[in-house]
């Protein structure tokens, strides 16, 4: 006779579900980690050029806005590494975990208006044209879509909590 009572989950404790959960939290911040440095990175070293200092104030504002949102994504995405560290071996992991989580998203958001704010700013030094905003504002939806909608949509569609 075939067994038809089909799982709906894991058969796991709570321990070993936020070990699971936290080794896929740490490879997803290692993705997220790797871009926000290299663009943080990036970043710091346009002030020390000749044509910073030629750029129109509201560039140089901008710049300075991306370079501060970029430094918070960069908190946000290590923090998570530091919180383990700090309460590691406190018995207290699916907390660091649901706490973890937020540090990343909110890093995954910073993340998203830091890049925004560098396309912005180098397509109006690279074009000083007028379809700028219009651009940058579809490449934002795009992201929207990738980072946000899609996995919403997706755990709406396929899962039942």
């Amino acid at each position: 006779m075939v067994d038809t009572v089909r799982r709906t989950g894991r058969d796991e404790t709570e321990e070993e579900r936020a070990d699971r959960m936290w080794g896929e939290l740490i490879q997803e911040i290692r993705v997220a980690q790797t871009g926000v440095q290299i663009l943080f990175g990036f970043l710091l070293t346009v002030v020390f050029t000749p044509k910073y200092a030629h750029l129109a104030h509201t560039d140089q504002v901008i710049y300075i806005v991306t370079v501060v949102l970029g430094s918070c994504a960069t908190g946000a995405l290590i923090g998570p590494v530091s919180l383990h560290r700090l309460v590691s071996g406190r018995r207290i992991k699916p907390q660091a975990v649901r706490i973890a989580s937020r540090l990343t998203f909110v890093g995954l958001v910073l993340l998203l208006t830091t890049m925004t704010a560098a396309l912005l700013l180098v397509l109006r030094v690279a074009t000083h044209d007028d379809w700028v905003p219009w651009l940058v504002t579809g490449v934002v939806a795009w992201y929207l879509l990738c980072w946000f909608v899609l996995p919403l949509w997706t755990r709406r569609r396929y899962t039942t909590q």
